[in-house]
C-alpha cells in the first residue's frame, strides 16, 4: 500500500460520505474505545471574527481563561499539553487549564459536570455525541463568520462531526478503524500462521487456544466485546444490516441469535485460559498496559490511532490485522470513522475563543506535528500532506491499514456516523449479561435474548 492510495481512498471516503480545565495535570491515563464517545446540537453562536488562531496574534487582550478535558493514553497527554502550550504562547491572553484523563474517569466526570452545568470550555466527544448534545455550542455561526476557517477541509468530513440536522457540534480529529494488534513473533514460537484479511472468529479461536497451549499466555487480551460482539457483529451479518437502524429510532435487525455465537466464544476463551477473565480485563486501565505490552497475549483490540502508542511501550514489532469475519466471504463489518471530536461546551463563557482553539488544534502544521495524528488521520489536507512525508515506519502501517479498511466491500452502504443516545446503556447492560455468560449464570441463547429486548425497550 502506498501512502497516495491512502489518499485517493480517503478522498473516495469524503466523496462517499457527502451523499449520505479544571486543574493543570499530567498524571493520567486511558484508553481509547472508539472509534469513540460523543456530543450534539445547542443554541447558534454569536461570532467573534477576530483574527484565526494560528496567525500568531490574539483577537483581543481581554485575559481569557479556558478549561480543557480529554482522554487517552500517556503519548495523548503529553502531546495535547504541548499544543497548548504552544497556543498560549501565540495568545499571551489565554489561558487553558487541562485536565487530561483515562476512558472511565472522563465519562464519570463529564456526567457531573453536566449535572452542575459546568462542562468543560473544550471537551473531547466521538460517535456518542447525542448524549451530550444539550451540552454542544454548535459551530455553524462561528464557521460562517470566519470565526473557524474550514477551507482547508471537506464537506464531508465536517459532516462526520455533525448531527443528522446539520449542525456542527464539533470538529473531528481525524478518522480511523478498529484492528486486531499482534505479535508475529509470538504467532511463529506458538506455529500458528499469521492471520490475514478474510480471516474468521473460528480462526480467532483457533489461534488462540493454540497460543496458550503451546506459549502458557493468553492468546488474546482484552477485547471491545460490544463493537466485536454486537456492533460490527451485527454488520458482519449481511450488507445493509446493523445494530441500529439508519434512523437510530430503533435496531437493525431482529433476530436475537445473532449475538449468541460472539457470547458463548468469549465464555469458551476464558474457561480455556485463552483469554483474561473479567477480573483480569479490569487491571487494563490503558492501551500501555495491555497484555500485549508485558508479553502475556499475543494480540488485542485497538482504534488504529492507538497503534502508535501500543508498539512505542511494547518496544518490539507488533503487525496490525483487520478484526475477524462472521464468515471468508462474508462483510468486514468494520469501516472508516471519527475518531473522537473536540467540542465547544454550552457552559463556556467564551465560545469564540474555544472556537478558535479548535481550529487551530485540528488545521495548523505546527500543531499537528506536534500531535503527529495520534488521534487519527488528520481531515484537513494541508495537515495530511505535511504530515505524510515525516512517518515512522508505525505510522506509515496505520495508514496502510486505513487504506486496507477503506477498501473493503461495503455493498453500497454508507456508515452512519452516529449511535443513539442509549448506546452507552445498551452497552453497560451487553457486557452485563457477557459476564452471566461467563459466569455460567445464563447461556449464551438466553443472554443474547435478554440484551435484544433491553436494546429494543430503550426506543
Amino acid at each position: 500500500m502506498r501512502i497516495k492510495r491512502f489518499l485517493a481512498v480517503l478522498l473516495a471516503l469524503a466523496m462517499i460520505l457527502a451523499t449520505a480545565a479544571c486543574t493543570k495535570s499530567d498524571d493520567s491515563t486511558n484508553s481509547d474505545s472508539n472509534a469513540a464517545q460523543g456530543a450534539d446540537n445547542n443554541s447558534a453562536a454569536s461570532g467573534d471574527t477576530g483574527n484565526k488562531a494560528g496567525t500568531g496574534d490574539s483577537a483581543s487582550t481581554e485575559p481569557v481563561k479556558l478549561r480543557m478535558a480529554w482522554w487517552g493514553s500517556q503519548t495523548r497527554h503529553d502531546r495535547t499539553i504541548a499544543v497548548i502550550e504552544l497556543y498560549e504562547s501565540l495568545h499571551p491572553n489565554v489561558d487553558i487549564e487541562y485536565e487530561p484523563m483515562d476512558f472511565d474517569g472522563y465519562f464519570n466526570k463529564l456526567a457531573t459536570l453536566v449535572a452542575s452545568n459546568e462542562v468543560w470550555d473544550i471537551f473531547q466527544l466521538g460517535s456518542n455525541f447525542p448524549t451530550y448534545q444539550s451540552k454542544i455550542y454548535t459551530l455553524n455561526d462561528f464557521i460562517a463568520d470566519g470565526t473557524i476557517d474550514v477551507s482547508g477541509t471537506t464537506d464531508a468530513f465536517l459532516r462526520i462531526a455533525a448531527d443528522e440536522k446539520g449542525n456542527q457540534v464539533g470538529l473531528c480529529s481525524g478518522v480511523n478503524t478498529y484492528g486486531i494488534a499482534y505479535d508475529p513473533a509470538l504467532f511463529a514460537a506458538a506455529g500458528v500462521a499469521e492471520p490475514t484479511e478474510n480471516w474468521t472468529w473460528d480462526d480467532y479461536k483457533k489461534a488462540c487456544t493454540t497460543i496458550h497451549e503451546k506459549l502458557g499466555i493468553y492468546g488474546s487480551s482484552k477485547f471491545d466485546d460490544w463493537q466485536a460482539g454486537a456492533s460490527m457483529g451485527v454488520n458482519q451479518e449481511g450488507f445493509g444490516i446493523g445494530f441500529f437502524n439508519k434512523t437510530n429510532d430503533g435496531l437493525g435487525f431482529t433476530d436475537y441469535k445473532m449475538l449468541s455465537d460472539y457470547l458463548q466464544m468469549r465464555a469458551d476463551l476464558v474457561d480455556a485460559g485463552a483469554y483474561p477473565d473479567p477480573g483480569a480485563c479490569q487491571e487494563i486501565s490503558d492501551i500501555e498496559n495491555d497484555f500485549v505490552v508485558s508479553g502475556e497475549a499475543a494480540m488485542t483490540w485497538v482504534a488504529s490511532n492507538q497503534f502508535v502508542s501500543l508498539c512505542t511501550a511494547a518496544g518490539r514489532e507488533l503487525k496490525l490485522i483487520n478484526p475477524p469475519r462472521k464468515s471468508a466471504n462474508g462483510p468486514a463489518g468494520v469501516s472508516i470513522q471519527s475518531s473522537q471530536m473536540l467540542c465547544v461546551s454550552s457552559d463556556s463563557k467564551y465560545p469564540a475563543e474555544a472556537a478558535k482553539f479548535i481550529e487551530f488544534f485540528q488545521s495548523n502544521i505546527d500543531a499537528n506535528q506536534i500531535l503527529l495524528a495520534e488521534r487519527g488521520i488528520p481531515t484537513f489536507t494541508a495537515v495530511r500532506e505535511a504530515l505524510a512525508g515525516n512517518l515512522t515506519d508505525i505510522e506509515k502501517a496505520v495508514y496502510e491499514y486505513v487504506d486496507v479498511v477503506g477498501a473493503f466491500d461495503t455493498g453500497g452502504e454508507t456508515v452512519n456516523p452516529s449511535s443513539p443516545a442509549c448506546t452507552d446503556t445498551i452497552k453497560e447492560q451487553y457486557n452485563y449479561y457477557l459476564n452471566k455468560v461467563i459466569y455460567k449464570e445464563m447461556t449464551a441463547d438466553e443472554a443474547a435474548k435478554a440484551i435484544y429486548d433491553f436494546a429494543a425497550s430503550q426506543f
